[in-house]
C-alpha cells in the first residue's frame, strides 16, 4: 500500500540523493551520516514509509481510504 506521494516523494528522493552524494563529496565529514540517505531515497522510490501507518499519516492523495 502506498502512503507517500506528491511533494513528499520528491523531497525524499532529493534529500536521499543529496545525502548519498555528500559521502563522495565530503568523505571525511559525511561518510557515516551520508549513507542514511538510503532511507528517504528508498521510501520515496517505493512510495511507502513504514512509520506513516504508525503515525496515521498518508500523503498520497490518490491512495487515501
Amino acid at each position: 500500500m502506498k502512503n507517500v506521494g506528491g511533494i513528499d516523494k520528491i523531497l525524499r528522493v532529493i534529500v536521499g540523493l543529496a545525502l548519498i552524494a555528500s559521502v563522495f563529496a565530503l568523505p571525511e565529514v559525511m561518510s557515516p551520516w551520508g549513507w542514511i540517505g538510503i532511507v528517504p531515497l528508498v521510501t520515496g522510490l517505493f512510495n511507502f514509509c513504514p512509520l506513516y501507518p504508525l503515525l496515521g499519516i498518508n500523503t498520497c492523495s490518490k491512495c487515501k481510504d
